[in-house]
């Protein structure tokens, strides 16, 4: 089995089961709530090695959140529905594990908190920037992001080749990682990884 993150009790930083709990009340309480899955922890995608589009390098890595003013960063550029209805759903004080991909090694490299819940990415409506989105209006705009910041890096990298280990022993046997996005919806750069009606024994994914 792996070790994981644990979801009940309290965390390392700091949130206790009691406030958890709270959250998960507010978001059940959101509208359309009754009919999706509601969801406590997260996986995000960036990329920790220099790749230039129109001129502009895309690199994103933990270390380079971890180095900003507050360790803060929004999460823009995102233009994948599916991934952008993913952060809409996100609610400010969970976890979401940072996913270095498109890179020499992918994996699990750290641990961010959502600090800003989902808002207008303002990249759509800028010519300059990579992201800009000539269909999207400003009275109607189809993209958003959320705040994240730096909370901890793992205790070891977990690399993709140990994750998808894993994720085959659970879909053969059961297991808190059988149904992980990461593997059944690929390409989604940002995707859930955990329900509020996960079980204690089914909580935590990663060592830390």
């Amino acid at each position: 089995t792996i070790d994981c993150l644990n979801i009940t009790g309290k965390d390392d930083d700091g949130e206790t089961a009691h406030a958890k709990k709270k959250a998960t009340e507010k978001a059940k309480a959101s509208p359309g709530s009754a009919d999706s899955p509601q969801y406590c922890h997260w996986l995000m995608k960036s990329e920790p090695e220099s790749r230039f589009e129109n001129g502009v390098d895309m690199k994103f890595g933990i270390k380079d959140l971890k180095a900003l003013p507050d360790q803060t960063s929004s999460w823009d550029g995102v233009r994948n529905y599916q991934a952008r209805n993913f952060m809409r759903q996100m609610k400010e004080g969970q976890l979401a594990f940072f996913y270095h991909s498109n890179c020499k090694e992918p994996g699990i490299a750290g641990v961010m908190k959502i600090v800003k819940e989902a808002y207008v990415d303002h990249t759509q409506f800028d010519k300059k920037d990579v992201h800009f989105d000539a269909t999207s209006k400003p009275d109607n705009p189809k993209w958003s992001m959320v705040d994240v910041q730096y909370q901890r890096m793992t205790k070891r990298f977990i690399p993709l080749s140990e994750l998808k280990k894993y994720h085959l022993q659970h879909r053969a046997k059961g297991g808190p990682l059988k149904d992980m996005a990461l593997f059944t919806r690929a390409r989604l750069s940002v995707q859930p990884l955990t329900t509020g009606r996960s079980k204690r024994r089914r909580a935590s994914l990663i060592t830390y």
